[in-house]
């Protein structure tokens, strides 16, 4: 199983420019043929290209140092001098690019889309470039100009339509892996989800969007307890949240209220995000139990009672999932 890397350091090195040449033309019957030293080839840059078919920055704990190629030296008969290679790095969508120890340099959020992160060096001149009506003959030329050098960091958000939010064992890899090609771990232990897992979901025949089973959210979450600060970067890109309870639950409001409380916590804007409820796990109890834990949530909320092991209500939540995410969209487009 491929291990999931959001956040690394990175070294940047562009190339350097190439040096200008001094040259002069001589030709046979052509007396003072004048300065022909051509300019330096540019040095190459190291771009970040984003790749909708990556989901983690592994790549980047295997090797943490990339260099452009230097440009090559002018030539006679005012022959630029080769390009550097240029480096091109592929990384998953919603990776943001900083400086370390600075600001933010930008992200990557389309498959495709590129971000220069060092800039190569620029050439030097050819004497050539020197001659005028009072200096027909230089003798001199410039240096190619050293490349940009940063150190990087990446880190990884995910871009996924809605998340699922919900305490250590609530169900959210079984509901994942009931409604989607997803493989997440499955036990009957807490944290079997130990980094984000992504499935395609499809809402009809019209309509898809991704879904995202994040780890279990614990109290303290806000503050680093657990794998929270994990959890709520990834969380933070989606526009729906599904809060998922244990309808099993000794305490099903206190485990509502400490969800909400944490996202609430880390973001204020996450506690007011679009939401659903759900009630997982209703093939453990009779109908009787899942209406008395309704009744102990809040109602402004839209609670769904649903089972991933026996596929039940799993149609009304990923339409409802679906008709929310629209909606989300249309908020944003206008």
């Amino acid at each position: 199983m491929t291990s999931f890397i959001d956040h690394v350091k990175i070294e940047a090195r562009a190339g350097a420019g190439g040096r200008g040449c001094v040259s002069f033309r001589r030709e046979k019957y052509v007396p003072r043929g004048g300065p022909n030293g051509g300019d330096g080839g540019c040095g190459g840059d190291v771009i970040l290209v984003g790749d909708r078919n990556l989901t983690t920055l592994l790549d980047f704990t295997y090797r943490r140092r990339f260099e452009a190629g230097r440009g090559e030296g002018g030539q006679g008969s005012n022959m630029t001098g080769a390009e550097g290679a240029t480096v091109r790095l592929r990384v998953p969508l919603g990776t943001i690019v900083a400086e370390l120890g600075g600001g933010t340099l930008g992200e990557i959020v389309e498959d495709g889309a590129e971000m220069i992160v060092a800039r190569g060096g620029r050439g030097g001149r050819g004497n050539w470039f020197f001659k005028s009506a009072t200096h027909q003959a230089p003798r001199h030329a410039q240096p190619g100009e050293e490349g940009e050098s940063r150190h990087l960091t990446l880190e990884l958000k995910l871009l996924a339509d809605a998340g699922l939010v919900g305490k250590p064992n609530a169900g959210k890899s079984t509901l994942l892996a009931s409604v989607s090609a997803a493989t997440p771990k499955i036990a009957d232990y807490p944290f079997t989800t130990l980094s984000p897992v992504l499935g395609v979901v499809r809402a009809g025949d019209e309509r898809s969007f991704v879904l995202a089973d994040i780890p279990g959210l614990l109290e303290g979450a806000h503050e680093g307890r657990g794998l929270g600060l994990d959890f709520l970067r990834h969380i933070e890109r989606t526009r729906v949240l599904a809060i998922l309870i244990d309808v099993t639950s000794e305490d099903v409001r206190g485990d509502y209220d400490v969800l909400l409380h944490e996202l609430a916590s880390y973001a204020p804007e996450l506690g007011a995000r679009r939401r659903l409820v759900a009630l997982t796990k209703i093939d453990l109890v009779d109908d009787a139990a899942v209406e008395a834990a309704r009744l102990l949530l809040p109602e402004s909320e839209t609670v769904l009672a649903i089972s991933g092991v026996a596929r039940r209500g799993l149609r009304e939540l990923l339409f409802k999932m679906a008709d929310a995410i629209d909606t989300a969209r249309e908020e944003v487009a206008t």
